[in-house]
């Protein structure tokens, strides 16, 4: 007798997919380990391999969740990115194309931010101010994405 499969939170990230970030009648596995570290999902429908940060601000970057996380409080304490570069020992490239990252995914960011560092919305606004200030020019799906989490007009 087999045992149970354990429960897998992930989605299927192929946009071709008929499963396509539905939670409902998924049927992914576990397959492995990236050389970096995550873990190596496999959608049976589409036949798909793809890692959970696909489409997300941590994808294809050399940084966990927990170096992520105390770039963003340096982020809300307004230290520069020359500083956060000294403290962390991250290049201060690396730090910029995060918050350009970070911006892209302003909602889901928003959302960690609130409930897993426990923010209060204040210090979530000086940080979305902070990414703007800094990142002089962010894409335009950037400026949309801030847009709508912060409150009033994003001039740049």
């Amino acid at each position: 007798m087999s045992r149970p499969r354990g429960k897998i939170d992930v989605v299927c990230q192929n946009p071709e997919c008929t499963y396509h970030l539905k939670e409902e009648e998924k049927d992914i596995v576990k397959r492995g380990i990236y050389k970096t570290g995550h873990q190596r999902y496999f959608c049976k429908h589409c036949s798909t391999f793809f890692m959970e940060t696909k489409g997300g601000p941590l994808y294809r970057k050399h940084l966990n969740k927990e170096q992520v996380i105390n770039i963003c409080k340096h982020l809300v304490e307004k230290n520069g990115i020359r500083s956060i570069e000294r403290i962390t020992g991250h290049h201060r490239d690396t730090i910029g194309r995060l918050l350009e990252d970070l911006a892209i995914h302003a909602f889901s960011v928003n959302d960690t931010l609130l409930n897993e560092i426990e923010l209060d919305p204040f210090e979530m606004d000086e940080f979305w101010s902070f990414v703007k200030k800094n990142k002089r020019k962010l894409s335009t799906e950037a400026e949309y994405n801030l847009s709508k989490v912060m409150h009033g007009p994003i001039q740049v």
